[in-house]
């Protein structure tokens, strides 16, 4: 398929900033791998000079295969294609001497931070209390400022607080040699905007930055990338206002009129022909998104077919509506001869999925639940896999940290201070440093009899993983460290524990199912095959998601479920005068449709052991009601479909008799 004028134009533009206006569904991926193709080809720009950075790794991995096949062999080496954490990580492994960190330095994940601000918060403190300060410190992180800053700022008791818990948290963070993912923005921009030297050779690095999702950028990534494109402006940024539904962790949709305010020049192309939805929904996905204030206007239009009409179900409550969409999800299985993985149901929160979930087992419908609590994230499985990393690796202080006190083994905070501080003097990794008996003399005497220990456990550990098998290894582990006992010891629920037991076991079987299947024998190279194994594919199944998760998909049967006020939109986005972002959120959910949308609500559902009514979404009222049929109001056409649905089930039902 060749370009339209309006991709061809965006394409070509490579003499001043350029910002695309993509609407849902238009070919914007495209937009981006063709220019970069023609930035290489035709605009003879070093492939090694040009980054492109989206939001997800996956979407960064896409648009690697996509750019691969269209600027082969040498030409493409050494281009850019990854997230803005991942080039904040790139300049700091080769600026780490600016960013007054050693070479090697590590990377905390989210629970390893969380451990930390637990640590230095008030004793006692509950998980929502815990989670806002949490918040707070990333949220001034994502603005670029430092802890002096955040405290000038502060507002309130509870900002002060973050403020200084911010401060002693970068301080326990310089002496572990680590970074959090925050820092890989902050700390980039902060040397990039303080350093004019630094600065002037990463513009000379990068001299093409083309930036993906730009409407989810927060003010530091912003920034940094006004840094690295300076005043030149040689950049194209890609991105959607109606799109924007990610203010909740700090995305600022006000970037767009704040790029052309920095940047006078700016040209602006709109994609606005849509290749994925039938006119009639993309006719209510313009309807709603009218209601919304708009710095640029636009407005989608296809060549699609025009498509069925947008069904709209009421229902008795949410487990009337679950039983529905799973039997129309059978019906137009049958009907279109269509696949499971056709089929999306979105809704607002991952608490809807409960009865839909049922609802699907019932009825025998595979399905994929995504946003749940992936093999590889689970707590007891990160342990495991850090003692594993860290006998194969005794400079990863990231898997030292977490699994030094696991099971406890009273090293207290204090201690670990004082031996980051001691790993830093001697520019060593924590591991290597515990094993020095003058730095274990600066600790009090149980602490240090503890690291000696855990010491001798690692070192014992690595000789046996030179000749013993990695599952074989995972039961060593668990029995010398009685890391059974210690989950034993944190969860009384019988059957959670059972679960808990039983992925201990899985995670041995999946080492030897990779043994068997001729995967090496090296430890390390086993680590980077079971860490980057893809579990969550979804394979031929009904997708369940939040709309949030649904962005950047599309389906040819969507529901979107819970459309009742409340739930969509929700109760905070009204209380709070988010209604915008809720909009957006729903037109983001309805542009995921290709052939059929139906949207549900139920009159009354039970909210926290009460029984509540319902209204529709005031949502539903800003669609083009022709373009609808609501369930209820024709009963001839209802009867049709009943029956349909009806006659549908009972096909199913016999195809399972027979079997």
């Amino acid at each position: 398929m060749s370009l339209n004028p309006p991709q061809r134009a965006a394409v070509e533009y490579c003499d001043g900033p350029l910002l695309v206006l993509a609407g849902a569904g238009s070919g914007k991926t495209r937009v981006i791998t063709e220019k970069i193709a023609h930035l290489v080809k035709r605009r003879n720009v070093s492939a090694t000079k040009i980054a492109a950075i989206t939001f997800t790794n996956k979407a960064a991995r896409e648009m690697r295969e996509r750019v691969a096949k269209l600027v082969s062999g040498p030409t493409a080496e050494g281009l850019t294609v990854c997230t803005f954490h991942a080039l904040g990580l790139k300049f700091l492994q080769l600026e780490h001497a600016r960013a007054g960190l050693r070479r090697g330095f590590s990377v905390l994940d989210a629970d390893d931070s969380q451990g930390i601000v637990k640590d230095l918060a008030p004793k006692g403190i509950k998980n929502d209390a815990l989670f806002a300060l949490q918040s707070l410190v990333s949220r001034a992180k994502n603005e670029g400022l430092t802890p002096e800053q955040a405290a000038m700022r502060a507002g309130g008791a509870r900002e002060r607080e973050a403020a200084a818990i911010y401060d002693a948290y970068q301080k326990r963070l310089a002496a572990f040699n680590a970074v959090d993912f925050d820092d890989l923005i902050r700390l980039p921009l902060a040397i990039l905007e303080g350093d004019a030297e630094a600065r002037g050779a990463w513009q000379e690095r990068i001299r093409y930055l083309l930036l993906d999702e730009y409407q989810d950028t927060n003010d530091a990534q912003y920034r940094l990338m006004k840094a690295l494109a300076g005043e030149r402006g040689a950049f194209t940024a890609v991105g959607d206002d109606d799109q924007s539904i990610y203010a909740w962790r700090g995305a600022n949709p006000e970037n767009l009129s704040e790029l052309s305010r920095d940047y006078p020049n700016l040209r602006v192309v709109k994609l606005e022909q849509n290749y994925r939805c039938a006119r009639r929904i993309l006719r209510a996905a313009n309807a709603l998104i009218a209601n919304n204030d708009h710095l640029f206007e636009k407005k989608l239009w296809s060549e699609q077919a025009e498509g069925a009409p947008i069904r709209v179900l009421e229902c008795r409550d949410d487990e009337h509506e679950a039983e529905r969409v799973a039997g129309e999800i059978a019906h137009l299985a049958e009907k279109h001869k269509a696949t499971w993985s056709d089929f999306a149901i979105l809704y607002r929160g991952n608490h809807q999925a409960r009865p839909l979930e049922k609802a699907l087992r019932l009825a025998r419908i595979p399905y994929h639940l995504t946003g749940g609590t992936a093999f590889l994230e689970r707590a007891e499985v990160k342990d495991l896999l850090a003692y594993l990393r860290l006998i194969n690796n005794p400079d990863d202080d990231a898997a030292f940290l977490r699994i030094v006190n696991v099971p406890r083994r009273d090293i207290g905070a204090t201690s670990l201070e004082k031996l980051g501080e001691a790993s830093a003097a001697r520019h060593v990794s924590m591991l290597r440093a515990a094993q020095n008996d003058t730095v274990l003399g600066y600790l009090s005497a149980r602490p240090a009899s503890a690291l000696a220990g855990f010491v001798d456990l690692v070192r014992e550990l690595s000789r046996k993983a030179q000749t013993m098998a990695a599952a074989d290894l995972v039961d060593e582990l668990i029995q010398r460290t009685g890391y059974a006992a210690h989950i034993a010891t944190q969860v009384k629920e019988p059957g959670l524990l059972a679960r808990r037991l039983e992925n201990l076991k899985e995670l041995a079987d999946w080492f030897r199912a990779m043994q068997k299947n001729g995967a090496t024998g090296d430890l390390a190279a086993q680590l980077a095959l079971l860490t980057h194994g893809d579990r969550d594919d979804p394979g031929n199944a009904v997708r369940l998601m939040t709309l949030h998760s649904a962005k950047g998909l599309e389906f040819r049967f969507v529901f979107i479920v819970g459309a009742e006020d409340g739930s969509l939109p929700h109760d905070g986005g009204i209380e709070e005068g988010r209604l915008d972002e809720e909009r957006r959120l729903m037109y983001v959910g309805i542009t995921r449709a290709k052939e059929q949308l139906a949207l549900t609500f139920a009159r009354r559902k039970r909210r926290f052991g009460e029984i509540l009514s319902n209204e529709p979404s005031r949502f539903l009222a800003e669609l083009p009601q022709a373009d609808l049929h609501w369930s209820g109001r024709d009963p001839e056409q209802d009867e049709a479909q009943r029956k349909d649905v009806a006659s549908a089930s009972l096909a199913k039902l016999a195809a399972l008799f027979d079997k």
